[in-house]
């Protein structure tokens, strides 16, 4: 389970009138803590107004930059990205996690391929550092990136992608597509079906590109990803991340019979609690109302940090976007969206 350490902010930087880039001073004995793959995220944690807040994002530095870097948009009424962009400042501390996530890039210096992404808004964080560590690390390797936006001064690392463009010549390979501002040199709309089109069956005709990344907003995600498919691309090479929770129909993957309660026993950090929940509240939501320490941040299914394994007993989730069918084979649980449907349950967080 990731643990919490309090670091010392280094650096902040705007990256566009609305957006941050947020680096943190690693002490020597934190390095091997954080050191991580790129497209991993780190959570992090404060109390705002008297309420614990957690917040998941992305590492958008390259895997062996030294760096540690997140970058966090403005939301209307969003708590934390608010309080970032206007009270965080250099040498306060806050607490993070140790890198953790799924979506991970793992660069080979012997390698020669192309690899594609697909980044829409904030989605660019993790596609940064994934696109970075492939030029650094794979001398002989390209990146192609096509990037949404509403115009270029919406566009977060503008001037680092156009920088990283020049130095990397035909290596490096954007394609800027804004919905709201016709730009030179840029596509007009949004990444649709004919865009993803445009890329694999135009401009990169012939090209073998061994995987693709996307990041973004969910229909833009299934959009371009039923589209590769359509387009003879294995799923096996598709890897996406949601940054928003996926809006799930009335009824749709609805858990049946949650009348009652259940027995459950929780393992975390190699103590045991035991205690009693009603069918309707997911384990997280039962196990935090314990006062348990148990990992989460997003509580929205959308990050892996609630992963759990139930070792006895039953469970159903609400709605799975990260856990292979095997690993649910083999008893791991978003325990953010689990709710038990057996008597008696068990559910370890340490053995996963």
């Amino acid at each position: 389970m990731a643990q919490f350490h309090t670091l010392k902010i280094k650096s902040v930087e705007k990256v566009t009138e609305h957006a941050v880039a947020i680096s943190f001073e690693i002490p020597d004995s934190l390095k091997a803590n954080f050191a991580f793959n790129a497209g991993q995220y780190i959570t992090l944690k404060t109390t705002i107004n008297g309420e614990d807040i957690r917040r998941d994002y992305s590492i958008c530095a390259s895997k062996n930059s030294g760096d540690l870097t997140v970058a966090v948009k403005s939301v209307d009424g969003g708590t934390f990205s608010v309080y970032a962009n206007t009270e965080l400042k250099v040498g306060d501390t806050i607490e993070v996690a140790e890198p953790n996530g799924r979506f991970v890039f793992e660069p080979n210096e012997a390698k020669t391929r192309t690899v594609a992404a697909f980044a829409a808004g904030s989605g660019i964080t993790p596609i940064l550092g994934i696109a970075k560590t492939l030029l650094e690390e794979e001398p002989f390797s390209n990146f192609i990136l096509v990037y949404g936006n509403k115009s270029s001064k919406d566009t977060m690392f503008f001037t680092d992608l156009v920088e990283m463009q020049a130095k990397y010549g035909n290596r490096f390979h954007v394609h800027f597509i804004y919905s709201q501002s016709r730009e030179e040199g840029a596509l007009l709309g949004r990444i649709e079906k004919s865009t993803v089109n445009l890329m694999v069956k135009n401009k990169y005709q012939g090209v073998n590109i061994e995987s693709f990344y996307l990041c973004g907003p969910e229909a833009m995600i299934h959009t371009v990803k039923d589209t590769l498919v359509e387009n003879g691309i294995k799923e096996k090479a598709i890897f996406f991340e949601l940054f928003t929770a996926p809006v799930v129909a009335e009824n749709e993957n609805s858990v049946e019979d949650l009348s009652g309660n259940t027995k459950i026993k929780v393992l975390v950090d190699d103590e045991e609690f035991e205690f009693e929940m009603s069918k309707e509240q997911s384990i997280l939501e039962a196990t935090l109302k314990q006062d348990i320490d148990a990992p989460y941040s997003c509580q929205g299914g959308i990050c892996s940090s609630c992963i759990a394994r139930l070792t006895e007993g039953e469970a159903k989730m609400r709605q799975n976007n990260i856990l292979t069918d095997n690993e649910v084979a083999e008893g791991l649980v978003l325990t953010c969206q689990a709710h038990p449907t057996s008597a008696t349950i068990v559910v370890d967080y340490d053995d996963v």
